[in-house]
């Protein structure tokens, strides 16, 4: 396998695992699954600030990011997601990610910046969409 067709698997599979890991976080929160909110076995109150609206965006955020659609936009809001995560909440309680419990929160925000940085790449609906309109449009100008 080329190093070019190397690269555009490993980034279909970093961008679908990244996107599942964060829906499930956004489910378990939204509807009690996998666990619940933190473990709980419960759902978030039905649009509790910032829970609920936070559980939207990875649920969302992630199928999206999944399915390679929006991928960028899509990305840049579940990495700010984190961010704001990080630093609202976990950072309050000490400097390093190791003693607060901010982990998960700093690696999906930079993990999703890499994919809004890197975009979809070959494998994704917004890949399929571009080489569909590139087509078209190849198709009318040798029709004209």
């Amino acid at each position: 396998m080329s190093s070019a067709r190397s690269a555009a698997v490993t980034l279909a599979l970093f961008r679908v695992v990244l996107g599942l890991l964060f829906a499930f976080h956004g489910a378990a929160s939204l509807f009690g699954v996998f666990g619940g909110n933190r473990g709980s076995g419960q759902a978030v109150e039905f649009a509790a600030w910032p829970g609920w609206w936070a559980a939207l965006i990875q649920l969302a955020g992630g199928i999206l990011v999944i399915a390679g659609l929006a991928t960028r936009p899509a990305a840049l809001l579940c990495s700010g997601s984190m961010a704001y995560a990080y630093f609202v909440v976990h950072q309050t309680q000490g400097l390093l990610p190791l003693n607060n419990g901010g982990e998960a929160a700093a690696l999906f925000c930079w993990s999703f910046l890499i994919v809004a940085v890197l975009g979809p790449g070959a494998f994704s609906l917004d890949g399929l969409l571009r080489r569909r309109d590139s087509e078209q449009r190849g198709s009318l100008v040798t029709a004209s």
